[in-house]
């Protein structure tokens, strides 16, 4: 099934035999392992094939244990976990604090290093996938999160690049998952892609929530 998400090419997810366009910004919320492991395991498998960029930070496990379950859930992607112009496998810490506070407009930066090292060559797809539950921990700008996921609205327009922000519901409280329901356009739960009601557009977000990230300089 295609959900058309932008005008920009289409893209097989890899999971639910689902298709949507590149430029688009998913949560993916889940309850299980199983859930989560559906999306995962399915839309790394289908990019490492396609010889896309991946980008994915693992949270709820380890990066030895990932790499061991994607070994088997996909025999032929193995040789790609040690290839980082294929596969690159980051710590929540290496990738969103690595000194120790999380930053929206650090992480942009680092984004967008990641976004045009993989354009040197010619244009390439990107999928970056992350398990959200390292936020919760007590790190210093970790409030800030949500403004960086508004702001990555900005971040992926009309870019080859796909994202998916997975939020284990069994974690986070409802006024969080509802701040992550306002800053994705489109969510996957329970196998089903939808345009997301609740989503607001970054401007509007921004200007009532976190107005100091509506520019670079505010």
């Amino acid at each position: 099934m295609h959900i058309t998400t932008t005008n920009q090419p289409a893209l097989a997810l890899g999971f639910g035999n689902y298709t949507c366009n590149w430029g688009t910004h998913f949560c993916g919320l889940y309850e299980t392992e199983a859930e989560r492991d559906e999306i995962i395991m399915g839309f790394l498998a289908h990019g490492a094939q396609a010889e896309d960029l991946q980008c994915y930070v693992p949270a709820e496990r380890t990066i030895e244990n990932f790499k061991s379950v994607f070994s088997k859930h996909c025999p032929l992607c193995e040789q790609y976990l040690s290839d980082s112009n294929t596969m690159q496998i980051h710590s929540a810490k290496d990738l969103y604090y690595p000194d120790g506070t999380f930053s929206p407009w650090a992480m942009e930066d680092a984004l967008n290093a990641v976004f045009e090292k993989s354009q040197l060559h010619g244009k390439r797809n990107v999928r970056a996938t992350a398990e959200m539950v390292w936020a919760l921990e007590a790190i210093p700008g970790v409030d800030h999160l949500m403004a960086y996921e508004s702001r990555l609205n900005y971040f992926i327009t009309g870019k080859p690049w796909i994202s998916i922000c997975l939020y284990n519901v069994t974690k986070f409280d409802g006024k969080t998952i509802m701040q992550v329901l306002q800053t994705h356009p489109f969510t996957i739960s329970q196998g089903v892609i939808t345009a997301n009601p609740f989503f607001q557009d970054p401007d509007r977000w921004l200007a009532k929530n976190a107005p100091e990230f509506l520019r670079r300089d505010g």
